[in-house]
């Protein structure tokens, strides 16, 4: 069964602490970080044995490419997504081709090394945002709209969920969420018109979901990602969202308004959320823990939906995955070095 907290580990193998936390009914998935990797068959080696402790865990990865890749050593190192809006605007065929071979390969390699998914791709506009940036494929809604889903397409051929972010968006504000409150002031039929619009033509495509650290002050006083306005009333109700709800990193300064660990993680599951993140905070992840003991354990056919289709390797097989692979790891390595 899966538990509704993800959590982060320390270092590059599990200490007896770490094999404790992981059998708690509660917990459900493993988020991997820098500090948690030092080649392909070392992440190989330290997901085996999570599975080994928790057979029905999810282990998850932040690997979008540009500044956001978790996996560097050993990996492919992946072009930004808004390098793919880049040559969009002259050979948008070629681009598509691109992101959708990106998508692949980000996708191979992570499942190789026994990770289920990444947390993929951002469907923000690249607008004010200092950081989203670049992380967005384009700053216009038309040509984000194909070159994710080309993206996407990639993804799933290769057998990896992905997860759209951040709804209903975080383009259109200046503040970063990790350290700051963000706060977006425009109306509900403007963020609709703008930058919904990527989710919603979007959504048959997406397993699942991240709201934004963002309070949409118009609409509602707390975060999307606690707001049972935009997850019940817009994504369950009106958009008919059937796919997995996760909340972003409940650490992040601009979920403070919540309370403690314990409040936050009640907060989002109550709102809807499926799965609630505690990131690099071991205390928080035991606060959070305790005070979502007693809650029942969330919609299981759905979180399954996650489960990444990770093939049966070898160790020392982990980054040695075929032709295919080969060809386009030398493709996306070209195109990122061209557009650098």
């Amino acid at each position: 069964m899966i538990g509704a907290l993800m959590l982060d580990i320390a270092g590059t193998y599990l200490t007896q602490e770490d094999i404790e936390l992981l059998q708690a009914p509660q917990v459900g998935g493993v988020i991997l970080f820098g500090r948690n990797i030092e080649s392909p068959q070392q992440v190989r080696a330290l997901t085996d044995h999570m599975r080994q402790i928790r057979p029905d865990i999810l282990i998850a990865v932040d690997q979008e490419g540009g500044r956001v890749q978790r996996l560097k050593q050993g990996f492919t190192l992946l072009p930004a997504m808004g390098r793919f809006g880049d040559l969009y605007k002259t050979e948008p065929l070629q681009a598509l081709d691109l992101a959708e071979q990106c998508g692949w390969l980000m996708a191979t390699e992570v499942l190789a090394i026994g990770i289920d998914f990444s947390f993929a791709p951002v469907l923000d506009l690249n607008d004010i945002s200092d950081v989203i940036g670049d992380r967005s494929f384009a700053q216009n809604i038309n040509d984000i709209i194909p070159l994710a889903a080309a993206f996407l397409k990639g993804m799933k051929r290769a057998g990896m969920a992905s997860t759209g972010k951040h709804f209903p968006g975080h383009g259109s504000v200046k503040a970063d969420s990790h350290v700051a409150a963000a706060i977006d002031s425009r109306s509900f039929e403007e963020i609709k018109a703008k930058d919904m619009q990527t989710f919603i033509r979007l959504q048959s495509q997406l397993d699942a979901l991240m709201p934004a650290h963002v309070i949409y002050d118009q609409i509602d006083p707390n975060p999307a990602g606690f707001s049972e306005f935009w997850i019940q009333h817009i994504l369950r109700q009106t958009l008919k969202f059937d796919g997995v709800l996760f909340s972003d990193d409940l650490s992040m300064q601009a979920a403070c308004v919540a309370g403690g660990a314990d409040a936050r993680i009640r907060a989002a599951l109550k709102a809807g959320c499926d799965m609630g993140l505690v990131c690099n905070d071991r205390e928080a992840q035991c606060i959070a823990l305790k005070g979502i003991e007693d809650l029942p354990l969330p919609n299981q056919d759905r979180l399954e939906r996650m489960r990444g289709k990770i093939p049966d390797l070898s160790i020392s097989d982990v980054l040695d995955l075929g032709a295919e692979w080969q060809k386009v790891r030398d493709n996306i390595t070209a195109f990122k070095n061209a557009m650098q």
